[in-house]
């Protein structure tokens, strides 16, 4: 990986010199199908044209490529040797003059890893398919390129498949004769008959959103219409495509009802027309992230189409990712950070917007309360990490790009524009938007360009605001602090706020603080609410002054700031006994998250989180919530818990969660919820049995359909706990022979209680790289299991002594993945802290980005083990 990087300094270098004015890039992929050509990586050809200027006739730069080999490389017609121009990752440039063209014809590699032009092979039929991912620096994988996102350039594409296939791209495709293709024939020699597909030339765009999907995709098509007030007429066709196996399963009228009303949201809003021709929406198998904007043809991960019964969250989830991805098509593709600097301005823009709309334009109109409990929870984490940074970021190179696609670019960032629309005002905001849109299109940026615009439309100084939320660090706290008067009414309410010591920024915020009593029919209402700005250590809340004593006081009521709520003891207590009587939906997740992060500060025992959940849960009315209620009792009872009683605790989750599971409303997604959340924490012989039973017909729940995706969230504890052996999995395999079947069979197979699986499972993640980036996802999270602690003991010195190499000799993405998901967190107690803490010590000049990885997790076990002593105190 050293050697594939790219500084910011580099960049910026290279952007001073040079212009680019467009790309040709030619591509075969017929190699895709068939037998693999000799002992090396299969490879397909690349022949890429660059037109482009350079502003100091006689300087020097360089190309982007990673590939196995290059065939020839001509710079201005004068024919260059690639072994002494091509490392490997570059392509040295000499001599440029004012007008270049640069032609590389190369063999580049097909990946396994989820990055650059991934190659699948669909189990169930043998079909493969091919889809690109280029974020944010894997496009040279493909073609070469200047990669970089303020290097903009039009592209135009041709691709040279297999007969049988479709090709897509960003532009409108055309099928070709063969005799009309640019791609030469030179080195084509025994490959099959194909097509050839030719794209419409591109807007100026940044590499990394280009993007090709080929194979024999299932592909349904629809159609967008607007006429706007000047009666200008705008027609978009629509795509949605998935591989033919998953075609049974794919609702896209879904997909192209939350499209249109989308489109219809930003047209709305934006004032500036979707600008890219068509919106197709590839769903493609063995996707790293959730979905990738590539104008024209976003990419999202198959998991977004459902094989079995899911809840509406699941729904409303991928509702918010295709719109997330859609304002991309604004904020990040027709305008475009200079730098990863300032990733801030796509990714924390497009996950405000993907709610906002959300909320706006679709039918879930409860869209914030689950970015109150989800994503917010995510940022909270990410802000109190040691390697949290501001939103507008430190990047120095690529790698650092790579792992600031964080909680704080994205949910943080998301948060504060949030505030931001509170704070100039909705109309001044969006207007905002539409200058910096015209302004500039095609064009990249910097915060300065953002905040200028936003001082036109509000009249207000940005700066302060930009200084206080967008370059400083940290979540700050805020507690309320309430005296009665004698007549017990409130005489003073006031807000504390408090910030790390690693930390200490005081942000202002704007809150609102809400007073909840409980009525005569029980509920915990709300009958009095102040806004107030908090600035410093303490602001009184003047208007509430007099009000009838409260039961329960929440700061941030409507969550209208950034922050962690705490609360004071009479509020606490309320929780603990009415938190269910709390009849605003927003109000209890808000109230939820706080506890959850109190337990995460170590200030309420593991077992009083759980305790909580088992009691109100089941009178959780959003799906969503119960969700995450569901993930984080499950979390607190591994991590924070004390050990001696986490056997009790899961005992009582299984029961509780039975409970919840029988009682809930037959063929419901509260049902359904339980169900999964039962498999996840059943660890008792009776637990175990019923899941067989259930799995085997013996066993029924009024109203719950095993389909196949249950069952295998059954099968997984099974196989932990030694009940599914090889062969039971082999036959589920055998009932589900597809590529998610295959999946879930790898988790389970890793999870089985056996010295000889583990070390199988670990020589084939750690040693070895045969696996695809699923499948070794699969293993992971089949590896690590919370009831084989003693098991997965000896694997923490073997995880210290691989991490350095695995980075060194892996993809990015393939070392984020094995340093994270193989950290020995399991073996939670002082001496892998200690072992970690030498790690750092003796590998100062490891690559910052795997020592920000080994810190993270160096700092969740950190804080596990202080929950965990917060927890045994209170079993004292």
């Amino acid at each position: 990986m050293p050697g594939e990087n790219l500084s910011r300094d580099e960049a910026r270098e290279r952007a001073a010199l040079l212009s680019v004015d467009g790309y040709d890039v030619s591509l075969d992929v017929r190699s895709a199908i068939g037998d693999a050509e000799g002992d090396g990586p299969r490879t397909f050809r690349s022949v890429t044209t660059i037109r482009f200027r350079c502003n100091e006739p006689g300087a020097s730069s360089f190309a982007d490529l990673i590939a196995p080999s290059v065939t020839a490389v001509s710079l201005n017609g004068r024919d260059l040797d690639p072994s002494e121009v091509f490392d490997g990752t570059r392509i040295a440039l000499e001599d440029l003059a004012a007008d270049n063209e640069l032609v590389v014809d190369a063999r580049c590699a097909y990946s396994r890893t989820g990055e650059g032009l991934h190659r699948f092979v669909d189990p169930e039929d043998g079909e493969v398919y091919l889809y690109t991912q280029y974020e944010p620096a894997d496009s040279r994988r493909v073609f070469a390129t200047f990669e970089q996102p303020d290097l903009k350039a039009p592209f135009r594409l041709e691709v040279r498949a297999p007969e049988e296939w479709t090709v897509w791209s960003n532009g409108t495709g055309e099928r070709m004769e063969e005799g009309r293709a640019a791609l030469p024939q030179k080195g084509g020699g025994g490959r099959p008959a194909g097509g050839v597909w030719r794209f419409a030339e591109t807007k100026p765009i940044s590499t990394y959103i280009t993007c090709v999907v080929a194979g024999p995709y299932h592909y349904v098509t629809d159609r967008y219409e607007r006429t706007f007030e000047d009666g200008t007429r705008l027609e978009i066709p629509l795509g949605a495509l998935c591989r033919k196996g998953l075609a049974p399963h794919f609702d896209a009228d879904d997909v192209f009802l939350v499209t249109k009303q989308g489109l219809d949201f930003f047209h709305d809003h934006f004032d500036y027309p979707y600008p890219f021709g068509k919106y197709d929406q590839a769903f493609v198998p063995e996707y790293n992230l959730g979905a990738m904007e590539n104008p024209g043809l976003v990419t999202f991960r198959e998991e977004f189409i459902f094989r079995g019964k899911v809840t509406r969250a699941s729904y409303e989830g991928r509702a918010n990712v295709i719109l997330h991805e859609m304002a991309h098509m604004w904020f990040g593709d027709l305008v475009t950070m200079e730098w990863w600097d300032d990733l801030w301005l796509k990714e924390s823009f497009a996950d405000f917007m993907g709610t906002f709309a959300n909320v706006g334009a679709t039918r879930f109109k409860d869209a914030w309360i689950t970015f109150a409990n989800r994503r917010k929870a995510w940022a909270y984490r990410a802000d109190q990490l040691p390697s949290t940074h501001p939103i507008t970021a430190d990047i120095r190179d690529l790698e650092d790009a790579k792992l600031n696609f964080d909680g704080i670019t994205y949910a943080k960032g998301a948060s504060v524009l949030k505030q931001l629309v509170a704070y100039v005002g909705q109309d001044a905001f969006l207007e905002g938007a539409r200058r910096y849109f015209k302004r500039h299109a095609y064009g990249n940026t910097r915060l300065g360009d953002l905040l200028s615009v936003l001082e036109e439309t509000s009249g207000r100084d940005m700066s302060a605001w930009a200084r206080s939320w967008l370059q400083t660090a940290g979540v700050n706290a805020m507690t309320p602090q309430v005296l009665l008067s004698p007549e017990g009414r409130v005489d003073e309410l006031a807000v504390v706020q408090e910030a790390a010591e690693t930390h200490p920024e005081l942000r202002p915020h704007r809150v609102a603080v809400g007073l909840y009593r409980r009525t005569g029919e029980g509920a915990l209402e709300r009958y009095a609410r102040a806004e107030v700005d908090v600035d410093g250590p303490r602001t009184v809340v003047a208007e509430l002054a007099g009000a009838e004593a409260p039961e329960l006081v929440l700061v941030n009521d409507d969550d209208l700031t950034y922050c962690k709520t705490r609360f004071d003891e009479t509020s606490l207590a309320t929780l603990r006994e009415h938190l269910g009587a709390l009849t605003d939906p927003l109000a209890r997740a808000l109230c939820w998250s706080a506890l959850w992060n109190m337990t995460r500060d170590a200030l309420l025992p593991a077992r009083d989180f759980t305790g909580l959940v088992l009691r109100f849960a089941g009178r959780e009315s959003d799906i969503g919530v119960l969700q995450m209620l569901h993930a984080w009792a499950h979390s607190a009872l591994v991590h924070y818990a004390a050990p001696e009683w986490r056997e009790t605790g899961g005992r009582l989750l299984g029961e509780g969660a039975l409970r919840e599971l029988r009682e809930a409303a037959p063929g419901g997604e509260q049902q359904l919820a339980w169900a999964r959340f039962f498999a996840a924490v059943a660890g008792d012989e009776a637990g175990l049995r019923l899941l067989r039973g259930l799995l085997d017909g013996t066993e029924k729940v009024d109203g719950l359909d095993v389909d196949q995706e249950l069952r295998w969230a059954f099968l997984q504890p099974l196989a932990a706990h030694g009940h599914a052996d090889e062969g039971v999995l082999a036959a589920e395999l055998a009932r589900d022979d597809t590529a998610s079947g295959k999946r879930h069979q790898v988790r389970c197979l890793a999870a089985r209680p056996s010295a000889a699986v583990k070390a199988q499972a670990w020589a084939q993640v750690v040693e070895s790289d045969s696996l695809s980036n699923a499948l070794v996802e699969a293993t992971i999270a089949g590896f690590a299991q919370p009831s084989q602690r003693e098991l997965l003991a000896p694997y923490a010195e073997k995880y210290f002594a691989a991490i350095e190499r695995i980075w060194a000799e892996r993809s990015i993405q393939i070392g984020m993945d094995v340093v994270r998901g193989l950290f020995p967190s399991l073996r939670d107690s002082r001496d892998t802290l200690d072992a970690t803490d030498a790690w750092l010590s003796a590998h100062e000049d490891a690559a910052p980005a795997l020592r920000r990885l080994v810190l993270e997790a160096r700092d969740d076990l950190a804080r596990a083990l202080r929950g965990q002593e917060c927890d045994a105190a209170a079993g004292r």
